[in-house]
This record gives C-alpha cells, structure tokens and sequence, in this order.
C-alpha cells in the first residue's frame, strides 16, 4: 500500500510531529507508514484521512499485488 502522506502534510504545513500529536501514535510511527515501512490499522488510516479532511482512498492506495 502506497500513500501520499507527506504531500498533504506539505499542503497542510504541518510536521510528523505535528500529525501524530493529532492522531495519537509518535512521530516514528508516521515517519514508518510514510516510508510504506508499516500498514497503519483501519482506525489510524481513517484518522489520518480526517486530518486531511479527504476520503480513506485519497490518502492511501493499493498498489498490484495487495
């Protein structure tokens, strides 16, 4: 699963930090599903679209073979 997490961060001027204070994980945790280095759970993704104020599909996407 790709995303596009840190586009709309950029969009949005704000940091990892800043995202995950918002959604309650460490900036780690970002930094790591930003990366496509871990798969956030269905709670953590809908909370992050809202951040973003777009739907679940905009910010993340499968990719072949998911």
């Amino acid at each position: 699963m790709k995303n596009n997490i840190r586009v709309e961060r950029a969009i949005k001027n704000i940091t990892q930090g800043d995202l995950a204070g918002l959604v309650g994980v460490s900036r780690q945790t970002i930094n790591a599903i930003e990366s496509n280095k871990y798969v956030p759970s269905t709670v953590l993704a809908i909370k992050i679209a809202r951040i973003f104020s777009k739907p679940l599909e905009e910010i993340f996407m499968l990719e072949e073979g998911d």
